[in-house]
């Protein structure tokens, strides 16, 4: 794994071995920064379910502004430290907060925080047929307080695997839409908050539909 845009680009990132970790692929993340484009630069990130730092670290590099990471594992908390140490990126534009992401969620509102863009790739939920998802993908959507953390025209990108079939509830809209294999990337905004459309600069890579 590495960062694959930016500053620092090629830079490696460590993650943690066992089956329980799903990094996000490098073709995927290298697909969903070519989309995003110029919304990273100067951005407020708010990253979610952040493992090792793929998705914050490639933000900060890629012209981000600051970025706000949470994740509740401490030994994985302590793999993004290292990866961002080794980085060179700038230490004091991340805020990494090691607890429950609905819990930060709530703090964030409270603070009155708002951000540019909120980036999660959470664990993937199991497949569900004839019944509503309960994945955290799904608690991310179901979750109020969640879009009004969103600053006007902001954008909430969300992974999950594609046999978990969500339900975009209100004030959820989706503007774009990635695939690759078992991955899937929702490019969402809400609709209290929606502006005119700025422009998605970049192209994804070869073999990720859209």
């Amino acid at each position: 794994m590495r960062i694959s845009g930016g500053t620092s680009a090629r830079r490696f990132l460590k993650v943690p071995e066992g089956i329980g970790v799903r990094p996000t692929p490098d073709k995927v993340k290298r697909a969903l920064f070519n989309s995003l484009g110029d919304r990273v630069v100067d951005a407020r990130i708010f990253d979610l379910f952040a493992g090792s730092g793929a998705l914050g670290l490639e933000a900060l590099s890629r012209g981000a502004r600051s970025v706000v990471s949470v994740e509740l594992s401490a030994r994985h908390a302590r793999f993004y430290r290292d990866n961002l140490e080794s980085s060179g990126l700038p230490r004091d534009a991340v805020e990494l907060r090691v607890q429950d992401v609905f819990t930060v969620i709530q703090q964030m509102l409270a603070a009155g925080r708002l951000f540019d863009l909120v980036l999660a790739d959470p664990p993937y939920g199991p497949k569900n047929t004839n019944q509503r998802s309960t994945s955290f993908a799904q608690r991310l959507l179901d979750n109020p307080a969640l879009p009004r953390l969103l600053a006007p025209g902001g954008l909430f990108v969300l992974g999950h695997t594609k046999r978990d079939t969500l339900e975009l509830v209100a004030p959820w809209q989706e503007r774009k839409l990635l695939k690759h294999g078992d991955t899937v990337v929702r490019f969402l905004q809400g609709t209290d908050r929606c502006e005119p459309e700025r422009s998605v600069t970049g192209s994804p890579d070869p073999g990720i539909g859209i």
